[in-house]
């Protein structure tokens, strides 16, 4: 099967580069031709940064763009009347946005967290398929079948339920270990000294309803503690860190206390 990406980013240069193993990845666009060619060059595929450029012969082309983007390339691809299967790896876009425009579409979302640094254990990566023609939701359960483990066939609101809690346990948590690095940086603390604790928070939440196993002065009601946290923070001048502090404590006060 001959597959082409529309997008060089961080999710398109993992799959990409995973799919290459097994697959014939035959083009990769770009709007900057020096990002397509980064990825071709390492799969043996033509970079190309003219949409008007895409191989007629493509049976998959897979959209890995912002969500933001996804949109325009849609519009400016069904001017080309593709025929082959076109798929999104969006978390949060409907299917429809590619069905009103092509004959054969479909969803390929992978569940995780990329970066260009990290490597993905992709057998252990959840993947979610959603096409509305049995054939093309098989070829897409074969092309995730080789990848993880882990593959479900879910709607687009589905999807979106879960990109939402991603968003919870993903990106949010990051921005509080953001904050607890930048807290400690001021104090010359190492920031490694809180990995454990780090670990052993993620490691409970994965086998243990997490709202069971909440801890820290708001859950527990100790205002002393909370009180002199928000004096520091204030002490330091930083004034978002304090409203994130003050939002979190105030929510889980709210969830927790003793009736």
């Amino acid at each position: 099967m001959k597959i082409g990406f529309i997008g060089a980013g961080r999710v398109a240069t993992h799959l990409a580069t995973k799919l290459f193993t097994n697959y014939q990845i035959v083009q990769i666009f770009s709007r900057h031709l020096t990002h397509a060619t980064r990825l071709a060059e390492y799969i043996n595929a033509q970079p190309i940064d003219d949409l008007n450029q895409i191989d007629p012969e493509i049976e998959l082309l897979i959209i890995s763009v912002n969500d933001q983007a996804i949109s325009t390339v849609v519009e400016q691809l069904k001017q080309l009347n593709f025929k082959g299967l076109v798929v999104h790896t969006s978390g949060s876009t409907h299917i429809d946005v590619l069905a009103k425009s092509f004959s054969r579409t479909g969803v390929f979302y992978p569940l995780q967290t990329f970066s260009f640094e990290s490597k993905i254990n992709w057998q252990q990566t959840p993947l979610f398929i959603e096409a509305h023609d049995v054939k093309d939701r098989e070829i897409l359960y074969q092309l995730a079948t080789f990848l993880s483990q882990k593959v479900y066939e879910y709607t687009s609101e589905q999807r979106l339920s879960l990109h939402l809690a991603a968003v919870f346990a993903c990106n949010f948590s990051n921005y509080c270990y953001a904050i607890s690095k930048q807290i400690l940086d001021q104090s010359q603390v190492d920031f490694s000294l809180l990995h454990p604790l780090m670990l052993e928070t993620a490691r409970k939440a994965t086998f243990t309803d997490p709202q069971d196993v909440q801890t820290g002065p708001a859950s527990r009601g100790d205002l002393n503690i909370i009180q002199m946290h928000q004096e520091m923070l204030q002490t330091q001048n930083e004034t978002n860190f304090l409203a994130v502090y003050q939002l979190l404590s105030a929510q889980i006060m709210k969830k927790y206390e003793k009736n």
